[in-house]
């Protein structure tokens, strides 16, 4: 599957290689379809799966929104495909063993989360947007600190 996705990529990568190198492109391209599909699946969780409702949490004396609950569970699945995408199609060539590598996606994903958690709750609730748009938006925001976590710490 890894030979097959690389294949893939390096069809377009002519296309780019005077703008990134193959390094960068890769990740953009991995990072970017990762994206969508979170996005694709925020939209399906939040309107079919959790029907834009507020979830009541007995034990914790706690309500969830549907936006929340979209959000961790998309965070736990591309959290899942970008850690495979990112070790064996982008970062090949790091030297760190597959567990501190594991740990430190864990900790930068996990920051990153946090931060368009906080920004999606903020566009949702101060600037009223809707919440796959304002999914859209702040993952956007996030991806940055994304790309520069993963370039400068977990994949050193």
């Amino acid at each position: 599957m890894v030979k097959l996705i690389r294949q893939i990529l390096d069809l377009f990568y002519p296309l780019v290689r005077k703008i990134f190198d193959k390094t960068t492109y890769y990740y953009a391209a991995c990072g970017t379809g990762n994206l969508v599909l979170s996005w694709i699946l925020f939209f399906v969780f939040f309107q079919f799966v959790f029907q834009k409702k507020i979830f009541y949490v007995e034990f914790i004396d706690y309500s969830l929104s549907a936006y929340s609950l979209s959000s961790f569970v998309c965070f736990v699945i591309s959290f899942s495909v970008g850690f495979l995408l990112m070790k064996y199609v982008v970062f090949t060539d790091s030297a760190l063993k597959g567990r501190i590598q594991l740990f430190r996606y864990g900790v930068s994903g996990l920051t990153t989360w946090i931060a368009h958690w906080i920004l999606l709750k903020s566009f949702i609730v101060l600037f009223a947007f809707y919440p796959s748009i304002a999914n859209i938006v702040s993952s956007c925001i996030v991806v940055v600190i994304s790309y520069l976590l993963q370039k400068r710490f977990t994949f050193k």
